[in-house]
């Protein structure tokens, strides 16, 4: 089963829906039911003011008509005071000054009586409490919020609404599980953008797209957001195969991005961060729709949900059943070398317990003479099983038997033998061990050495040398800096010059995601400067 062929049990290839559209239901794969009918008319409702303008009339209401009543009774007071109040009010207040003279005789109120009721008294309590009311309304003036606007009718308020077309969009996942963004290689130490929003001027103005970004796309995610649903491999027209302008740009890109450094532009380059971290975020990351792949049981298969091979490059292992998709499956792509030359390199994930057998079959399969393997076992969580044995083990009739165990400072060889009935074949197994967990390594020489005796290996081998195996943990991360490193040590060597951005999105066209972090792609820049410096070095000596 060829790579190109069509899985069966895939999804038929599907329309996206609108952002705007309720429940996420596509608008032409589901029919919306009729809408209920109208209500029958009633009386309009009576329309309320706002609550907290309401109160706020109150309040400045009732402060002014206390205030007004205090300044009549005080004019009232002073009228009576003077002598010219009416007789019924001056009845009133006799009747009052009697009842008062009665409580003489008590101790506490002895001071009715004492004459303290003068006329000056009375205006001064009087002017002291018009101060009060008016220091009273004044604060309240103050403190209370403007009132607001009075709401737009109804035909004013759909005049008022936006009527930019609707953005499409697609699920990233179903369902997404927290462990699987948590347990990629690196975590940048770069700034991420939240969000990002294509801005090129696209032919048609209804076709604008948003691209959404979360903790996946932290991690380096650029999907599409019309994704192509068709069948993985297939590109025949009428088959429903959909391409959105963004999905097309991000394929131009990728064919077409290129930027050639000569030795001093590599070394400026390689000390300008913010150059390298403008660069980085233009490259599309060519990640796939896990809705791709709908195989049942593919979950066992794969260390992570959202990091699937690439359809057209993936490697498909030989199987005795033809129609069991699940087992011609692995997680693993084939990487074009220096120059574009086909299936120099094989791209996959750190194997799992359920896919140790898989990665054993297709070690066999493509012949492959070299392992190079740049993850521990556990970096806080597991990022990789241990799939030698110690001595000896057989996996699918391949029996599997280390040779000998050499250690350096910065990895580990094992001398491999494969046997298959009679057919015996040696491996060579590289174990990076000074790449630290979401960083990168605090030295470039390490892994130029590692690349430059896993290039002289593989010269060993042969002009016609089978797929070198590079894996981490996730597959595309320190895997790609690796590869991307190799590429472009052979053209500094050929050429004299060096094109990392163009490696980079080769690199992304066979496998999405390589070169997982802003930071990687630094570091890749910064161990190329130092190759040509060494490079120069030899020269002149």
């Amino acid at each position: 089963m060829c790579c190109s062929e069509r899985l069966s049990g895939l999804p038929q290839p599907v329309e996206m829906e609108a952002l705007d559209e309720a429940e996420g239901l596509p608008s032409k794969q589901r029919e919306m039911p009729p809408p209920p009918p109208p209500p029958p008319p009633s009386e309009p409702a009576q329309k309320l003011p706002p609550q907290g303008s309401r109160s706020h009339s109150l309040t400045v209401r009732s402060s002014l008509c206390l205030f007004a009543a205090s300044q009549f009774l005080l004019a009232c007071g002073v009228l009576w005071l003077s002598g010219h109040g009416h007789s019924w009010l001056q009845n009133t207040t006799d009747l009052i000054s009697s009842s008062l003279t009665l409580l003489n005789h008590l101790e506490p109120v002895a001071w009715l009586g004492s004459g303290i009721w003068g006329i000056p008294s009375l205006l001064l309590v009087s002017v002291t409490v018009g101060l009060v009311i008016i220091t009273t309304l004044v604060w309240h003036a103050l403190k209370a919020p403007p009132e607001p606007p009075a709401p737009l009718p109804p035909e004013d308020r759909r005049q008022s609404v936006s009527r930019q077309p609707s953005f499409t969009y697609s699920e990233w996942m179903e369902e997404r599980v927290e462990d699987d963004f948590l347990d990629l290689d690196a975590v940048p130490e770069t700034p991420v953008f939240d969000c990002v929003m294509d801005i090129k001027p696209e032919t048609d103005p209804t076709s604008l797209t948003v691209k959404s970004m979360g903790l996946q796309e932290r991690r380096g995610s650029n999907v599409s957001l019309t994704l192509d649903m068709c069948t993985p491999g297939c590109n025949e027209e009428g088959f429903g195969y959909l391409v959105s302008p963004r999905e097309e740009s991000a394929h131009e890109y990728l064919l077409s991005a290129s930027r050639v450094l000569r030795a001093e532009e590599l070394h400026e380059k390689a000390l300008d961060p913010f150059l390298l971290q403008a660069e980085f975020f233009e490259i599309p990351m060519n990640f796939v729709d896990p809705k791709e792949y709908d195989i049942p049981g593919l979950v066992r298969k794969n260390r992570y949900r959202t990091i699937l091979p690439n359809p057209h490059s993936r490697v498909c292992l030989t199987s005795p059943d033809p129609e069991d998709p699940l087992s011609s499956y692995i997680n693993a792509n084939y990487i074009r070398g220096y120059s574009g030359k086909e299936k120099v390199y094989i791209a996959t994930q750190g194997p799992i317990v359920s896919t140790v057998a898989d990665f054993w079959r297709m070690v066999w399969q493509e012949h492959t003479p070299i392992i190079v393997m740049i993850t521990n076992i556990e970096e806080m969580n597991e990022k990789c099983t241990e799939y030698w044995p110690e001595e000896q083990v057989v996996h699918d009739g391949v029996e599997i038997t280390v040779q000998k165990v050499i250690h350096t400072e910065d990895y580990r060889l094992r001398l491999i033998s494969l046997r298959r009935g009679t057919e015996e074949r040696g491996l060579k197994h590289y174990w990076f061990t000074s790449w630290p967990d979401q960083k990168t390594p605090d030295r470039a020489p390490p892994l130029l050495h590692l690349v430059r005796e896993v290039e002289e290996a593989a010269q060993q081998e042969g002009p016609h040398c089978s797929p070198i195996i590079v894996h981490c943990s996730a597959g595309i991360g320190r895997t790609g800096c690796f590869i991307a490193t190799s590429i472009c040590c052979q053209q500094l060597r050929r050429e004299g010059i060096v094109d990392i951005l163009k490696t980079t999105c080769q690199l992304r066209q066979d496998r999405g995601g390589m070169i997982q972090t802003c930071e990687q792609y630094q570091f890749v820049h910064h161990a190329m400067s130092l190759y040509e410096k060494q490079l120069c070095h030899q020269s002149s000596e």
